[in-house]
This record gives structure tokens, sequence and C-alpha cells, in this order.
């Protein structure tokens, strides 16, 4: 299970590094274009610490994926994190429309391998919270 938690430590950094690429592939520059500037502001705010979260969350995982399985502290963590993925599970099929990704090739990709990614997270942090 260790190994599970640091594998998903990578992904989580590997995530949060592709982030940097959000503005440019999502065309942030012509779409916010018509938000006031404190909505543009706060897009690109929220999204630099949503990455920088994920950063930290695939450090922790990195580095205490002992602590995350066999603290009370850890586990308790683990839950949350499990709640917190599992909820993002949820929104990828219940918020998001399937417009966005339905007969397109890479979308519709991104959507399985997101869905994939979302369900595996959740599962190994709900299975570290329960293994003890």
């Amino acid at each position: 299970m260790e190994l599970q938690i640091k594998i998903i430590g990578c992904l989580f950094i590997l995530l949060a590094l592709l982030h940097i690429f959000f503005p440019k592939y999502f065309k942030w520059k012509q779409e916010l274009s018509s938000l006031s500037l404190i909505n543009r502001q706060m897009m690109y705010v929220h999204m630099f610490f949503i990455a920088l979260l994920v950063f930290l969350l695939g450090l922790l995982c990195l580095a205490s994926s002992d602590a995350l399985l066999h603290t009370t502290l850890g586990r308790r963590i683990s839950l949350g994190l499990g709640i917190f993925w599992t909820v993002r599970l949820y929104v990828q099929f219940f918020v998001y429309s399937g417009k966005l990704w339905r007969g397109k090739k890479f979308e519709t990709l991104a959507h399985i391998l997101f869905s994939i990614f979302w369900a595996y997270v959740s599962i190994i942090f709900i299975l570290g919270y329960l293994s003890n």
C-alpha cells in the first residue's frame, strides 16, 4: 500500500506541473478577457493554489506514506483525501457536461484517464484508512 501512496504522490506532482499549461490550453487570455479584473485574477490565483496544494499533497504522499497508513492522524488524513477524491470523481460524471468530451479524441481520452485516476486515488486512500 505504501508503494501505491508513493505512486499517487508522483502522479499528484505531475498533475500539479500540468497546471502550468492550463491557461494556454484553455485559451484563458481570450476566454477570460470579458471578465472583470477581479474575476480574471481569481481564476489564475485559484488555479495556482490548486496546483500548489496538489503538489504539496504529492510531496506528503512521497515523504509520509508510512504515516498516512500507520498513524491515527495519517489515517484520518487518508480518509479525508479518499472522501475528497471520491467527490472529485462524482464531479467528473455528474457536474461536467459530457458535451465537453464526447466525440473529441483528446478530451475523451482525458476524461477516461482522469476518471480512472480519481477512482484509483479514492480507492487507495480509503483502503489506506481501512487497512489497520
